[in-house]
Formats: structure tokens, sequence, C-alpha cells
């Protein structure tokens, strides 16, 4: 039997991971949707607070029931470790759901503010599930308006503003745990092209082509394959003449912003894009790999990059 999917959402509050994880099961027809807090809340009624004070508190403010707090050198550390601990009593249950959909063979989403890439042992699953890992990721002023929207949804806006500054280090930390544990960050966009970046993944169309853009049309070809259609950049390999082995850059690019801050930085600094404009014409073309979040997408991409003159015709 194939394997089933298991496909787990972290943020922090505030981010956007319900709603994401929700298109997300609708796009992939996935019916089994599960929220780290009801587990939470089924440990809550398991283990008492004397027992347990930071798992009865909110992830934003368990470091308050550390002991010791003097261990620990900066607020930020203290606030993370605070989060952990509070995480770490859902994760058991967190890891049954995983271990009960695998035997019954049933695809799942899970997400939540619980799902803390090193904390989380995805490793025991990876023989019998295809396991996918998302972080998501925002920008401070995005965070902060999102933030105060669900704030005031929720009804509970007074408290939650007020650790606001608590969460953006909850989010900080993740980030770091992903990126120590080899967990995809999304940087979160619009539903559509933050859900275009996570399919890229999930259902991995790739292809490679031959780039023959100049530097000033590199605007161009990110605003076709990132912006337009949200698909990304993975790799590029420069066959430089006169050396025998190429020289290959890892990018994974897939949000507008990142490309279009390089962008940016290229048009101000003139050295770099003149280094820039040498290496492409050291290189003739650049073997360039790019995905998107299915065959369609990633047909249009080529069609429109081709129909520009952009790619070698051989």
């Amino acid at each position: 039997m194939k394997k089933p999917y298991v496909i787990l959402i972290g943020s922090a509050s505030g981010i956007g991971k319900s709603t994401i994880a929700s298109e997300l099961a609708k796009s992939l027809n996935i019916k089994h949707l599960i929220e780290s807090d009801f587990i939470r809340a089924v440990v809550r009624g398991i283990i008492g607070k004397e027992y347990a004070p930071s798992l009865h508190s909110s992830s934003y403010d368990a470091y308050k029931n550390i002991r010791n707090k003097s261990r620990y050198t900066s607020y930020d550390d203290l606030v993370s470790a605070g989060f952990d601990d509070h995480a770490s009593y859902v994760i058991p249950g967190l890891e049954k759901i995983i271990q009960r959909a695998i035997t019954d063979y049933d695809d799942i989403i899970i997400e939540g503010v619980h799902l803390v890439p090193g904390l989380i042992n995805t490793e025991q699953f990876k023989e019998y599930a295809n396991i996918y890992f998302f972080v998501l990721s925002s920008d401070e002023e995005s965070h902060k308006e999102r933030f105060v929207k669900r704030a005031v949804q929720i009804h509970r806006g007074g408290k939650q503003l007020d650790f606001f500054k608590e969460n953006r280090i909850i989010h900080d930390h993740l980030l770091t745990q992903a990126e120590a544990n080899n967990v995809h960050i999304i940087q979160t966009e619009s539903v559509e092209k933050t859900l275009d970046k996570i399919l890229s993944i999930i259902n991995r169309s790739c292809t490679t082509i031959n780039l023959v853009n100049s530097v000033d049309e590199l605007e161009d070809v990110i605003d076709i394959i990132i912006t337009k259609n949200g698909g990304s950049i993975e790799k590029v390999t420069y066959n430089i003449k006169g050396f025998k082995e190429p020289l290959m850059r890892n990018i994974s690019v897939s949000d507008s912003k990142s490309a279009n801050n390089f962008i940016k930085k290229i048009n101000e600094d003139e050295n770099r894009k003149e280094y820039l404009t040498e290496l492409y014409k050291l290189s003739e073309y650049r073997k360039t790999t790019i995905c998107a979040s299915n065959q369609e997408k990633l047909d249009k991409i080529v069609s429109e990059l081709t129909r520009k003159g952009f790619v070698l015709n051989e």
C-alpha cells in the first residue's frame, strides 16, 4: 500500500497556519486535519497544574513557570525555554496521532504552535509515511497586523496583544530550530502563493532549463518564475570556460520578497552587478532548476520564459 501523507505545519500564533492548513487539506483532499491545541486540552485534563504548570499556561507566557530563571542569560532564551517546556507535554500525544494515522493508512495534516522541530521525532515515521514538515514565517510588520486581527476575532485581544513580543521570540526560535533540523521554512505571502510554495515541495514538479538572460533581464525571469506563478528557483549551475568543474549554487528561493531584495542589492551595488555580468559572460548560459506546485504551472513558467527568449534553444 502507498505510504500515507503526514503533513506538519507549525508557526507562532498569528502567522496564518490554520488558514493555510485548511486550504492545503482541500487541495490535497485530506479529511483529517488536527489542531495541536485540541491535544493540549486533552493532556491538560490528564496532567494537573501542580505537576505541569507550564502546560496550563499559554505558549507565550509559560516562561513564568520556569524554575531557576537566573540560569538563562537573556529574556529570549527564557521565553524559548518556557515555550519548549510547554510544547513538550503536547508532543507525545501528537506522535501517537501520527502513529495511528499511519497504522490506518490515513493521510493527515497537523497544525499548531506546538510542532517544534527537534522536539517532535519525525524520523521514526519516515519509513512508513511521506513526512512533510513546514514552519511558517512572516516579517514583523505583517505578523503584528495578523496578530491584532486574530486577537480581535477570538475575543482575547487584551491578553494576546500584551504578549506580541513573546510571540515574536517564539517565531524566531521556531525558525532557528527549523534551520537546525532541515525543516522547510515558508515565508508567508498571500494564501494562494503560500499554498503554492508548500504544494511545490509536496508535489515537486521540477525541471532544469538553460537560461540565457542578461543581468538586467534577471528581474523579468524572477517575476515569471516566482511572483506570477508561485514557483521556485532551486539550483543554478555555471559551466565556466577553462574550468573542468562547474560552479553550482543551491538557492532555494520561493518568496518574491527575498528575490526582489536580491535584485535591489544588485542594482544598488555596481561591483556586485559587474561581477555577476562577468560570470554570465563566462558561462554563456546557466543550467537552472526550477519547481512549481504542479506540472501545469511548471509548463506555463517554461513557456513564458521561452516566449521571452530567456531559454536556450538547443
